[in-house]
């Protein structure tokens, strides 16, 4: 207990010198900075080789916190109550009189926010008095990072300080939806969209392809293992790592499995460990059989066409 005070105290420090540390949450490991500092916010940018067009989503520990930046309305305050702290990012209205930095959405008049589930990180939240800009922590268009030595492995002595919070439970970033006018999905993620829909009584349209950047994960080259990636895939060509949903009976040095018993939760949690280790194993290519379209499956299947376009 006493060394987890002390590595929140060391993250406290850091993040009030305006520096950038990587923090754990439940889907993967983020790049955070102080959400109210220029200085900051450019240093994730610059960190992350990231687009300024890309926005940030910013961590809040409550409501209380939020209220202070953006406008509530009935969907969010139904989706917060069930959901949050969750897989779940808001699109919401920013207040006028907000101390976001203007990097952080790119001078527009919303704002991503989530209430990350990890404790580590809600204790961290709950010291500071500002809330946290953390887009996943990897080099832009990369796969995003799960555990401490992901982290070490994009940015190496580039990041002061690490909190450790053991590997994500979830393994793929939130879902987001925008709830300014019609809710509307514009990312999936670590949350299913039927549970969404369940909450809010309606069925969600889907603009996971817009050209409108509003919010993280739109563009079309992401999360990418920096090798070449193809999708529903029968039977793969000899040189190719090939990626199966379920163990088989059959073994076979570029056989890599993303669960035990075909569970797509499980799957999701693997996807980017697994894809790692491909190419740390010395693999140029990957195949993928073909993926069910359905739960977190849903996830998984936009994940891998994004990294297709490599």
């Amino acid at each position: 207990m006493k060394s987890i005070q002390s590595n929140i105290k060391k993250a406290k420090k850091y993040l009030d010198n305006n520096d950038c540390i990587a923090v754990p949450t439940e889907t993967v490991y983020g790049l955070a900075g102080n959400a109210y500092s220029n200085v900051s916010i450019k240093k994730i940018y610059k960190l992350k080789k990231r687009p300024l067009n890309n926005p940030l989503i910013v961590h809040y520990h409550n409501l209380y916190q939020l209220k202070k930046d953006c406008d509530f309305n009935d969907n969010f305050l139904k989706l917060y109550k069930k959901f949050s702290p969750g897989p779940l990012t808001y699109i919401l209205k920013l207040k006028k009189n907000s101390k976001i930095s203007k990097f952080v959405n790119n001078n527009k008049k919303t704002l991503a926010v989530r209430f990350p589930k990890h404790n580590l990180l809600r204790n961290l939240l709950k010291s500071l008095n500002y809330p946290l800009a953390a887009p996943s922590a990897n080099i832009s268009s990369r796969l995003s990072s799960v555990k401490v030595s992901d982290v070490q492995d994009e940015f190496g002595i580039k990041i002061k300080f690490i909190l450790d919070g053991k590997k994500s439970k979830i393994g793929v970033e939130s879902t987001i939806i925008n709830l300014l006018n019609n809710p509307s999905i514009l990312r999936y993620g670590g949350l299913e969209i039927s549970k969404i829909e369940k909450v809010l009584n309606k069925k969600l349209i889907i603009k996971t392809n817009t050209k409108r950047i509003i919010s993280p994960g739109l563009f079309s080259l992401h999360y990418s293992p920096g090798i070449p990636l193809r999708n529903n895939v029968k039977i793969p060509h000899r040189d190719e790592a090939f990626v199966l949903i379920k163990k088989r009976k059959i073994l076979s040095k570029n056989y890599y499995y993303l669960s035990k018993i075909n569970d797509l939760n499980e799957a999701a949690k693997n996807l980017y460990s697994t894809l790692r280790k491909i190419k740390k194993d010395g693999f140029k290519r990957i195949a993928v059989e073909k993926i069910p379209n359905k739960g977190l499956g849903k996830t998984i299947n936009d994940r891998l066409n994004r990294a297709s376009k490599f």
